[in-house]
């Protein structure tokens, strides 16, 4: 099993440090990729979705104040499916129909035993396929598509 990539900025850093204790504690392996005290958020969140994209890793979180910048930096990574999640039953959604690979959260707005509940629903999910299926070969179209024309515009 690949080891879970962890990242956070400056406010993520204290409920990323719990939650990637709590992922060890719990039998998985992480690989930090900092705190953010020497890179903002989308420093951070480039490399990690890039780790992603590369098959480095399977799965990242990641933590900012809000979850909310962290998702959107991962995403514009060719391949990645980053989601904000506070709740276990969008964490869990997000694997089971979406195959998201990166969770983002807010060390703002979610506590941390709240945290490793999402953290334990979204890990606990695996993609369905089924109805989703086809969906999420729509979203890797639309990905392909826009990697396909920056390359050519460049």
């Amino acid at each position: 099993m690949q080891p879970n990539a962890v990242g956070a900025d400056e406010a993520g850093a204290p409920l990323k440090e719990h939650l990637a204790k709590y992922l060890n504690d719990n039998g998985y392996q992480t690989k930090d990729y900092g705190n953010g005290s020497e890179q903002d958020y989308p420093e951070v969140a480039s490399q990690v979705a890039q780790a992603v994209s590369s098959g480095e890793h399977d799965r990242a979180l990641l933590v900012c104040g809000t979850g909310l910048g962290m998702a959107i930096t991962a995403n514009k990574i060719p391949g990645v499916r980053a989601v904000t999640a506070h709740d276990p039953y969008s964490a869990e959604r997000a694997r089971k129909s979406n195959d998201a690979q990166v969770l983002a959260m807010g060390a703002r707005v979610i506590a941390p035993e709240a945290a490793e509940k999402v953290l334990d629903h979204w890990l606990a999910s695996e993609f369905q396929g089924g109805g989703s299926t086809e969906k999420v070969q729509k979203m890797k179209g639309v990905d392909a598509q826009f990697r396909t024309e920056r390359s050519a515009s460049s």
